[in-house]
């Protein structure tokens, strides 16, 4: 066996570099620090004149949950692969010498930037980067929203409709532990989907109804570099529609047209866009018992070209992310999807900083 040398690791580590490491395209990219003040704001940590040991760097944590929401880990899986690989040593800056944060200090880190909110301002903090660029949200905007899994709860149908009128099961009340691990906000809702061809080639007049259990994760994109300007989480069985008016729209676009598909169409969305400056170009739905009129079908059909940019957004995220929420409570859904959010726009900066790059 070959005797190991002094620069081995150096070696390896430019080979991975040669072999295309996304992460260290992350560090030469996205600057890190720009998040540090609104990190240390939300951590609050001492200054240790009571001693102890001094807490780990609050910017190579937050690499970490970049690191796992890149690769859909658990605390425990991240632990050991930054023990394991000489890639995710590098972007954190750790030698192989050093402390690695144990499973708990991720969990930790994580938890207390949900309870603090802080998850909107990280990414209010990077859409400033990603404006000071040059990436202005332009062309208008383009709205969606996808269902997020979530771990499944076995409840009773009287607990459920506690849960669903806003109380705490009468059960739940003195068992904490069990408390703890019910997930009080997510909901069920049914998903719908396009019915398979038949063996004999017919296919089904009706969709299927699919029950799903989780969340649901709303945003807006802009349709020039679609980054994500807007979102918000709410649970599964929240309507689309009626989240247009709570803030997801972006008032800084610099132009006015609005696409989305027919659950945004309703009296009170068209009258608020009116209202506030914007062009719908939202999807006209099918007159009740009546076939499609040509022209309203010709125009769905242009808008649907604009509109399906949104769904490379979902699909990024859940085929490469693995988006998907194992934690309880809103509080830390929206956590883990604002990560997701922050994690494709740093994505999509990487792919149109490299395009601009070769151009």
């Amino acid at each position: 066996m070959k005797q190991p040398g002094f620069f081995d690791v150096e070696e390896r580590l430019a080979r991975l570099r040669g072999l295309g490491d996304q992460l260290e395209a992350f560090s030469r990219t996205v600057d890190f620090e720009v998040f540090r003040p609104d990190l240390e704001k939300a951590l609050a940590y001492s200054d240790g004149s009571k001693g102890g040991r001094p807490p780990f760097d609050p910017v190579l944590m937050f690499k970490i949950l970049v690191i796992q929401t890149l690769n859909n880990l658990s605390d425990e899986r991240t632990e050991y692969l930054i023990n394991d690989r000489l890639s995710f040593m590098r972007f954190l800056g750790l030698g192989l010498s050093d402390r690695v944060p144990d499973a708990k200090t991720v969990w930790l880190f994580r938890e207390r930037l949900a309870q603090a909110g802080a998850i909107e301002r990280l990414f209010d903090r990077f859409d400033a980067t990603l404006r000071t660029a040059g990436y202005l949200p332009m062309s208008g905007q383009i709205l969606d929203a996808t269902l997020v899994a979530a771990p499944k709860q076995r409840n009773t149908n009287a607990e459920k409709a506690d849960l669903r009128a806003g109380r705490i099961p009468e059960d739940w009340q003195d068992k904490p532990a069990k408390l703890s691990h019910k997930d009080r906000h997510a909901r069920w809702t049914l998903k719908f989907t396009k019915a398979k061809r038949q063996d004999d080639g017919t296919i089904p007049a009706t969709d299927l109804a699919i029950p799903f259990f989780g969340y649901k994760s709303h945003v807006s994109i802009d349709r020039k570099f679609r980054f994500i300007r807007k979102w918000k989480t709410t649970d599964a069985a929240a309507s689309d529609g009626a989240r247009l008016r709570e803030g997801l729209l972006d008032k800084t676009n610099t132009a006015s047209s609005v696409w989305a598909d027919t659950a945004y169409r309703s009296k009170a969305n068209e009258d608020f866009m009116d209202k506030q400056g914007f062009v719908s170009k939202v999807h006209r739905k099918k007159p009740h018992l009546k076939p499609m009129p040509r022209h309203i079908q010709k125009s769905n059909a242009g808008k649907s070209v604009v509109r399906s940019r949104v769904e490379h957004v979902f699909a990024d995220q859940k085929s490469q992310m693995g988006l998907f929420v194992r934690t309880v409570g809103i509080t830390r859904a929206t956590m883990r999807i604002g990560l997701a959010n922050i994690v494709y726009n740093m994505r999509r900066f990487l792919f149109l900083e490299r395009l601009n790059a070769s151009a």
